[in-house]
């Protein structure tokens, strides 16, 4: 398998749990909300989120908490079903295609410009609701194996109400990889992953300039955060009449992204909406009954 195609596969999926939040507990998601409540409101991002990552062993994993203004039952509609969670996939850089499947969906990944899904990596999720009620929705996606002796897929979505118009969401990741994905995230953070950077602030430099976390953490933070965006795009396109939703997402999706350069720019405005337009015309089965 090329080595460059393995990287694209796993840049995309580098978005993971600090903790998970304990399975089928909205008061467990509450207790967390609470704890962070201090963090979302000083956060740096602009907006109430934290975001987290770490690496340990043969793991990577990271998380994302955030209060988005959407009403949850608005959010537990959006977001319980194979096909919703293709049209939020398909808004990503290295997403090709999403097809929902028996028990779950495929999803195809590559390079962040235009590509054929054939040429792509193709990851087979299961996907399960774990919780879904009135103030609780829990939904989970797992491979068992991906690219070159990765193994061990898991997201997961936990959201809760906080009151009329607001929800909370802990988002998760984690993957295990082998030796052949280590060459391969070595190569790409020594090539085209040198100088690229993550979140969290390691310190100051002379001038003031933040020093930001690079390496596997820094695409960590990174893809966590563009998924994020993501999700809170497609949820807010669906205020809008149902033919323009996918424009209006793909759009907002940019627009949030740019609002972070220094680690998310990668394409400029047209380059990027050209893109998507293709893909989402491919998909459009799928990602049109999504909205």
């Amino acid at each position: 398998m090329n080595l460059s195609r393995l990287a694209f596969a796993l840049l995309f999926f580098a978005v993971a749990a600090h903790a998970e939040p304990e399975p089928g507990s909205a008061a467990a998601l509450r207790a967390t909300y609470a704890q962070l409540a201090g963090r979302l409101a000083a956060g740096p991002f602009g907006s109430p989120l934290a975001l987290e990552s770490r690496q340990s062993g043969d793991r990577v994993q990271g998380a994302v908490y955030a209060m988005v203004e959407h009403p949850f039952a608005a959010l537990r509609d959006g977001l319980d079903g194979a096909r919703q969670w293709c049209a939020v996939l398909i808004l990503h850089l290295n997403v090709k295609d999403c097809r929902p499947v028996p028990g779950g969906l495929s999803v195809y990944l590559g390079r962040k410009t235009p590509q054929a899904p054939e040429e792509a990596e193709r990851l087979d999720f299961a996907y399960r609701t774990l919780g879904d009620g009135p103030a609780y929705l829990a939904v989970a996606l797992s491979a068992d194996g991906g690219p070159a002796g990765t193994r061990d897929y898991r997201i997961r979505l936990d959201a809760v109400p906080l009151d009329a118009r607001r929800s909370f969401l802990a988002l998760s990741y984690s993957y295990a990889y082998g030796m052949a994905a280590r060459i391969a995230l070595k190569a790409y953070l020594a090539t085209l992953g040198r100088g690229k950077a993550g979140f969290t602030v390691l310190g100051r430099l002379p001038d003031g300039t933040p020093e930001y976390i690079g390496g596997l953490r820094g695409i960590v933070e990174r893809n966590i955060m563009r998924y994020y965006l993501a999700i809170d795009a497609y949820l807010g396109a669906l205020s809008a009449p149902p033919e323009a939703r996918p424009e209006k997402s793909m759009r907002d999706w940019f627009a949030a992204t740019e609002r972070y350069p220094r680690q998310l720019h990668e394409l400029g405005r047209a380059e990027y909406l050209e893109m998507k337009r293709a893909e989402i015309a491919r998909t459009a089965g799928a990602v049109s009954r999504a909205y």
